[in-house]
């Protein structure tokens, strides 16, 4: 495998373990472990910014006037890597809201 193969495999990977870190984070905050929910989200961030940086270089290669081929693989990294960021956006606020419950069930 080589090429854009390698390059959408390379984001689909990274951005793969950003949501499987999102989602564990979630799980985390659900049994009260926000320190763990935390350290989880922050791990995630950084396989997000690696499937970014490996984006940002199709796209530097882009511009630059190369001409890239179309390729459903890219396709497919480029979807991962949104559905990633809309999960990490919508577990920060479950997080606040089970941080919020719990603060109620304690009271």
């Amino acid at each position: 495998m080589e090429g854009i193969e390698l390059i959408a495999f390379n984001m689909i990977s990274q951005v793969g373990m950003a949501k499987s870190m999102i989602m564990e984070a979630l799980y985390a905050a659900r049994e009260g472990n926000y320190d763990e929910a935390e350290k989880k989200l922050q791990e995630s961030q950084s396989y997000l910014n690696d499937g970014h940086k490996v984006h940002h270089k199709l796209i530097q290669e882009e511009a630059s006037g190369k001409q890239l081929p179309f390729s459903i693989l890219i396709m497919h990294a480029e979807d991962q890597m949104m559905s990633a960021e809309t999960i990490s956006d919508l577990v920060k606020e479950m997080i606040r809201m089970y941080r919020d419950i719990h603060q109620l069930n304690e009271k």
